[in-house]
């Protein structure tokens, strides 16, 4: 089942989320399923359980190719519960984000270069990973919603944010909704 996303203004975007204690149920493979299916038709590169009102430490994201960052390397499929980020330097760098929950916009976002992320998927199982790049990015972009912050709330200079169409006007506009 597709969702609604909720939209930046939407209080329900600025909670902590809670985290997930029962792992492997038929409601949470169906959220998981939901999750996937809302993504896949906005065309995300990931998506937290609050973007659509579900208040749990629950994010996922992968994709092999997206329109939205059609120079993005691939990034595995993944279900992270509980996660934990720790950045494995103190480099940073910045990058465009968008973002399903900030329709039409991008924004330069600083980030840690590399991370190490570890939670646990929907089956209880351990997940521990070191990234760097592009998949450093989008998890701590959608790990950020989990304690009810929009990317850009970590802009530094807003005279990078606008919209999509202006910033890009190559990108297909019905790709940043």
């Amino acid at each position: 089942m597709i969702h609604p996303i909720l939209k930046m203004g939407d209080p329900r975007l600025l909670r902590v989320a809670e985290p997930v204690t029962q792992y492997d149920t038929p409601e949470l493979h169906q959220l998981i399923s939901d999750m996937f299916e809302t993504m896949a038709a906005a065309n995300g590169a990931g998506l937290a359980a609050p973007q659509i009102g579900v208040n749990l430490q629950l994010v996922i994201f992968g994709f092999k190719s997206n329109p939205r960052y059609p120079d993005a390397p691939v990034v595995p499929e993944t279900v992270l519960l509980n996660p934990v980020l720790t950045p494995l330097s103190d480099e940073t760098d910045e990058a465009w984000e968008g973002c399903l929950s900030v329709p039409g916009m991008r924004g330069l976002v600083p980030r840690w270069s590399s991370l190490r992320y570890e939670g646990v998927d929907q089956f209880g199982n351990s997940i521990c990973r070191d990234v760097d790049g592009f998949h450093a990015r989008v998890v701590q972009h959608e790990c950020d919603h989990l304690n009810g912050i929009l990317y850009p709330m970590r802009i530094r200079d807003m005279t990078q944010f606008g919209f999509t169409e202006v910033l890009f006007p190559e990108l297909d506009p019905a790709d940043d909704d």
